[in-house]
């Protein structure tokens, strides 16, 4: 258990960045700042910590960086940073000024457990506005060799990458300050050549404006070099002749922010995130862009031995991938997907030459949602809405509310109602078979299911056909991933199907959005689309014998769990008892994190290990198991989620006839049964 519960076991590598008080010209006394830092860093189980430039000297000392007091004192720090290392985890990157063939270079020195690994000097060196470093500075861009370091010969240039032997995809670059500023960034290489963990000593005086201007460029860089990005500026101590200094520090990852301090501190501050290695690494593998670096590398290698107990987890895992908790990205977030929806089919109606729409309305989620998008494809395109064909198509199982809820949402947004009773037809086919339910017998097996299905699809594109229009398919994401859906004759068939990209827990949130939008209609529109939205979902295709209504998550299993599996397969790949661990994180205390909003406070639960991992071997069975083939023949629809889409022609081509063993072995041997977590 604590194994699985091991951040660096799944994956994952700790990272910090620290700014903290120098004092100018003596070395010594920062040096002993960092070795408290570090000691600190080895007891939260660091692997890597990242501290601003010039950071054993201060960087505002001007000429004084040529006096040899200075830089001798710069070296013995180094020297006792170096020894005080050596029964520590971290790998520490500190700044210092360094002579080589009698040039002073801005450096890094990059530690680890006794041993000075590398020497990184700065390749750009800024000479504008406040600036004047080539004044006393050497650009180290086209240096390569070593430094005579503590009797050894060290790696030393801009050419140089720190590889973790015993960890894969722990390789750490290091640029210095303005190299990140430039055109193009050392880091790009360095990524490029395998780097995933940036780490970047800055010094960068603040003013207005600039604060914002460095976490663009951290979030950027780490954006497009699929890296972490730790930066470390100067704060309290440096010297306020003529500028001032606020001690950024931050951590990025792939464009997101893991971790911030706040800005002017007094005293240091420290910052630690759990970087996402297994992430990185697969969304590189997948752009085919690195590993191929355009220039030669030399890589250093180190052991890190960190430790494989449980640390906890230093970053947010969200609950719901697909959908944004922050108000403002989700209001965006449901006004791109059902405005991709939207322009889509508009797109599909014209190349059809189709007059009109035909959809079977259930008053259940993803039939609101498809008939809502109908209506605004019919209006855009200047038909009446009498032009969008709404059927409601009563079953064996069909409850009284959401008949209701279907006929007064067809009816408040005026499209053309129509009811079509299914009943006799099933009945005469389920005789025609020789079905036990013809004689009378309370059998409700998955034929009788899927006679109800397949016949409400095959009205419909009857319907379509006599009246020149095209079925609009209304089956989400979610259920494609699970296979909730009858094939061929049924509702996994359409014309064109708008939801096929919208997973089932980002749909309540648009309906919502919509609801409140009020464009679509009047207050009775948003009225109905708040009820259906509160509503069970349910396929209503077997009746209630006194057990309750026939419930989809009782089956297939709860859709924020579901979705949850499907976003870090889909889009990463994650083996099973990875995407355990995360959910565990996620969902085992729903006081802890944040909730999108308007989330029903009633539907904020939590999911212990066991429960989860339940869940996950039905996700697993039938995702790989048993229902790509349905997928393989989809209709077409767009795409809508960065998660990407099931589509046989775009995000997911898989063999109709795999099996889900290797899966389903690989939870069995590696997550625990039953949830032992105190």
């Amino acid at each position: 258990m604590t194994l699985f519960r091991s951040l660096y076991h799944q994956g994952f590598a700790r990272i910090a960045a620290c700014t903290l008080p120098v004092t100018l010209a003596d070395p010594l006394k920062n040096g002993e700042r960092v070795l408290g830092v570090l000691r600190d860093c080895d007891r939260q189980g660091v692997a890597a910590v990242v501290f601003p430039e010039l950071g054993l000297t201060g960087y505002t000392l001007d000429d004084l960086r040529f006096q040899d007091v200075v830089l001798d004192g710069a070296v013995e720090a180094l020297r006792r940073v170096v020894a005080g290392s050596r029964d520590l985890l971290s790998v520490v990157v500190v700044g210092l000024p360094l002579v080589r063939g009698g040039l002073l270079y801005n450096c890094a020195a990059v530690v680890h457990c006794g041993r000075v690994l590398g020497v990184v000097p700065k390749s750009h060196l800024p000479r504008y506005r406040e600036f004047y470093e080539p004044r006393y500075f050497t650009s180290g861009l086209q240096t390569s060799g070593t430094i005579r370091l503590f009797g050894e010969d060290v790696p030393f240039g801009a050419d140089l990458l720190f590889q973790a032997e015993d960890m894969r995809g722990l390789t750490l670059g290091v640029e210095i300050c303005e190299d990140l500023w430039v055109a193009s960034p050392p880091s790009g290489k360095l990524a490029e050549a395998g780097a995933t963990v940036i780490l970047n000593p800055s010094a960068s005086p603040v003013t207005i404006g600039r604060t914002d201007d460095r976490s663009l460029l951290c979030q950027a860089q780490s954006m497009r070099t699929l890296t972490a990005y730790a930066y470390a500026a100067a704060g309290e101590g440096e010297s306020t002749t003529d500028l001032a200094w606020d001690g950024q520090v931050s951590i990025h990852e792939a464009g997101r922010l893991l971790a911030q301090s706040d800005r002017f501190p007094q005293g240091e501050r420290l910052v630690v995130a759990d970087v996402d290695l297994d992430l990185l690494r697969q969304e590189r593998m997948r752009t085919g862009q690195f590993g191929q670096p355009g220039q030669a590398f030399r890589t250093v290698g180190f052991t890190l031995a960190p430790p494989m107990t449980d640390l906890g987890l230093k970053r947010e895992v969200v609950r719901f991938p697909f959908v944004p908790s922050d108000a403002r990205t989700l209001a965006r977030d449901c006004y791109e997907g059902w405005t991709i929806q939207v322009s889509a089919l508009r797109r599909r109606l014209l190349a059809s030459g189709a007059q009109r729409a035909v959809i079977g309305v259930s008053g259940g989620l993803d039939s609101t949602l498809a008939l809502l998008v109908a209506v605004r494809a019919a209006d855009e395109l200047g038909w009446p809405r009498t032009h969008v064909l709404a059927y409601t198509m009563p079953g064996f199982a069909t409850g009284t509310e959401s008949r209701s809820l279907a006929h007064a949402l067809m009816e408040a947004l005026g499209v053309e109602v129509n009811e079509l009773d299914i009943r006799p037809t099933a009945q005469t086919m389920l005789a025609g078979i020789g079905h036990p339910f013809a004689e009378g017998q309370p059998v409700h097996d998955i034929t009788f299911e899927n006679v109800q299905a397949g016949l409400r699809t095959d009205f419909l594109f009857r319907i379509a056909n006599y009246r020149n229009g095209i079925v609009i398919g209304t089956g989400d994401l979610s259920e494609l991933a699970l296979g909730w859906c009858t094939y061929g004759v049924g509702d996994q068939m359409s014309h064109y199907n708008v939801n096929a990209g919208m997973p089932k827990t980002l749909i309540q949130h648009v309906i919502r959005w919509l609801a409140r939008d009020g464009k679509l209609g009047d207050g009775v529109v948003g009225a109905v689309l708040e009820r259906i939205v509160n509503a069970e979902i349910t396929p209503e295709l077997v009746p209630d014998t006194g057990q309750g209504v026939q419930s989809t998550e009782q089956t297939i299993g709860p859709y924020p769990l579901q979705d949850f599996t499907l976003y870090h397969i889909l889009r990463h790949g994650f083996r099973p008892s990875r995407i355990a661990f995360l959910a565990e994180v996620a969902w085992s205390d729903a006081s802890r994190g944040t909730w999108p909003e308007h989330y029903p406070q009633d539907r904020k639960i939590a999911y212990n290990l066991g429960e989860i991992r339940h869940w996950l071997e039905v996700f697993l069975r039938r995702f790989f198991g048993t229902s790509q083939f349905k997928r393989s023949a989809m209709p077409n629809g767009p795409k809508l989620v960065s998660g990407g889409s099931l589509s046989p022609r775009g995000d997911w081509r898989a063999p109709s006839d795999g099996t889900a063993t290797a899966w389903l072995a690989e939870l069995c041997d590696n997550v625990p049964e039953t949830n032992t977590h105190p």
